[in-house]
């Protein structure tokens, strides 16, 4: 099963608004397991950068300035991410924006079916809990010392570590043994055999009805009334 885990980071809150996209991170996964295949651009958003976001990502205006528009990288995106579901942390946030991008310049948008979103995931597991993608690394012991301000890339990064936990785990060593299996039947045959035979079995206890308890069966038999077995 392919996945692509994303984050994006924009002008502001809400494209309604004239918000805009400003960079997107792409990680692909397949199976649960990291391909190392990535996407990852800036986008010149054709507006000023507000103050209040530049300090959550420190994305400049003269930064952005020459970086190219988003029309004329949509076509690659779209090919990265194919036809694979697409995760992201308050996957909405990420999909109005993604969206949006896609219908200003013509594009179809992609279909929230696709979507899983794993604040939803983390708010089913935790009822009540601090659900920021920081509060949640911290839960599950993932590394975010690098993480000084918001980069679509690393938080993309981020959230592929968390989505594992988020979803059981990686579950290594079952893996591992499975693996091993496939590879070597005839050895996990013969080590099969080798518990069994290693098994200790109890011998079986005789016991037979002695006279007198033949004798006392017989008596309760006979007392009985209108016996099932006398109607056959």
């Amino acid at each position: 099963m392919r996945e692509i885990i994303f984050d994006t980071e924009t002008t502001g809150f809400d494209p309604q608004n004239g918000d805009r996209m400003v960079e997107i991170g792409c990680i692909e996964m397949i199976d649960r397991i990291e391909t190392g295949q990535t996407f990852h651009c800036y986008y010149n958003p054709e507006r000023p950068m507000p103050k209040a976001a530049e300090n959550v990502h420190g994305l400049s205006d003269m930064f952005l300035s020459d970086k190219k528009l988003f029309a004329a990288g949509a076509e690659e995106l779209l090919a990265f991410l194919g036809d694979a579901k697409l995760v992201a942390h308050n996957a909405q946030f990420d999909f109005n924006f993604l969206n949006a991008e896609l219908v200003l310049c013509g594009y179809q948008p992609i279909s929230r079916f696709r979507m899983i979103d794993t604040l939803a995931i983390a708010k089913s597991k935790h009822p009540g809990a601090k659900l920021s993608l920081d509060a949640l690394c911290s839960r599950y012991g993932i590394d975010r010392s690098h993480r000084v301000k918001h980069g679509a890339l690393l938080d993309a990064e981020l959230l592929t570590q968390l989505y594992i936990e988020l979803t059981g785990g990686r579950q290594i060593g079952l893996g591992l043994a499975d693996d091993m299996k496939r590879a070597d039947p005839i050895a996990s045959m013969r080590s099969t055999a080798q518990k069994i035979e290693r098994k200790v079995f109890i011998t079986p206890r005789e016991h037979h009805a002695g006279a007198d308890e033949l004798a006392r069966h017989k008596i309760f038999i006979e007392g009985i009334i209108n016996p099932l077995w006398t109607e056959i």
